[in-house]
């Protein structure tokens, strides 16, 4: 048993749709098109895969495209550790209107009188919205109230008490502004897992005093995920492997006979070299199809998850 300090040197296995070859365990980073939803886009690498379980870490809007992470196979058991990652976005916001929605898919409630609107106000206003804010989630979204999707009870007709969240707003910039009626504001933001960027939208809107409404939403990171790397969901797709979905994480290499006793749910002794804190989970590699999430108790690897690509359903 031995440990391994940077197990980032595997490339990535190309699985095209056909393939039966390749196991299926990775994480596929997808551009999402506008106009889809992101179960839609599960199920399409779903059918471009041959594979039932796909599951992505964190929902896009459908009017919203760019940087969506979509687990295959026996990754989706890691996705609770990638979607709790700060996101990235550029965004704009049309003042002096108002929907259902917070963007401009829905419908509309309120106009407002936005010709008073400059830059200078615009860079003011926002400042308001960095560090630790409160949100409370729109109705039209996938939050659960009561058992409920938040958009299934708003689909008929109700809006129901949402509490107030604390999310963290990393950085809030504004890139443009036109005056031009209606007038709009581009803006970048870097905010932590759960904001809700049509809410900053209506929020930054009722700050100046005029209502503001979503009409684009981009985003261009999830985690260490970028545009640069994603891909069109309906061409041949590349998984990453768990060793570089997880990069962020502590990471050790095991043998075989080791890592069967983390599947059959023993603890294993833990390689003296690995220097991590015994807090937090650790990343065991033993091959491109095996995995397992532990944490360290001392002298001992307990495991928590164990990944086997031998044992994804197609």
């Amino acid at each position: 048993m031995t440990a391994c300090s940077d197990t980032s040197d595997q490339q990535p296995a190309a699985l095209e749709q056909a393939s039966g070859k390749s196991p299926l365990l990775g994480v596929a980073v997808v551009d999402k098109p506008g106009g889809m939803t992101s179960h839609d886009v599960v199920n399409l690498v779903r059918r471009r895969l041959g594979c039932r379980r796909v599951g992505h870490a964190g929902t896009l809007d459908p009017m919203a495209t760019g940087v969506l992470v979509v687990c295959v196979g026996q990754a989706t058991r890691v996705m609770e550790y990638l979607q709790t990652d700060p996101k990235a976005y550029e965004a704009t916001v049309a003042f002096g209107i108002e929907t259902d929605t917070l963007d401009i898919t829905g419908t509309v409630t309120r106009t407002g009188d936005a010709s008073h609107l400059t830059r200078a106000a615009v860079e003011d206003a926002l400042a308001r919205f960095r560090g630790t804010i409160l949100q409370v989630p729109p109705m039209v979204s996938a939050r659960h109230v009561g058992g409920e999707r938040l958009y299934d009870l708003a689909r008929r007709g109700l809006e129901v008490e949402r509490e107030a969240r604390a999310v963290t707003v990393h950085s809030l910039t504004l890139q443009d502004f036109s005056a031009e009626p209606p007038p709009t504001a581009d803006i970048s933001v870097v905010c932590s897992a759960g904001t809700y960027v049509r809410t900053l939208a209506a929020d930054l809107g009722a700050a100046l005093g005029c209502g503001g409404a979503l009409t684009a939403l981009r985003r261009t990171r999830a985690g260490r995920f970028t545009l640069e790397e994603a891909q069109t969901p309906d061409g041949a797709l590349t998984l990453l492997p768990i060793e570089k979905a997880l990069s962020t994480m502590p990471q050790v290499r095991l043998d075989g006979n080791t890592f069967a006793r983390l599947r059959d749910g023993c603890a294993v002794a833990c390689p003296p070299d690995l220097l991590v804190s015994a807090e937090g989970p650790i990343l065991v590699v033993c091959d491109a199809a095996r995995y397992a999430i532990v944490t360290r108790d001392d002298r001992e690897l307990r495991p928590v998850k164990v990944l086997n690509a031998a044992e994804t359903t197609r």
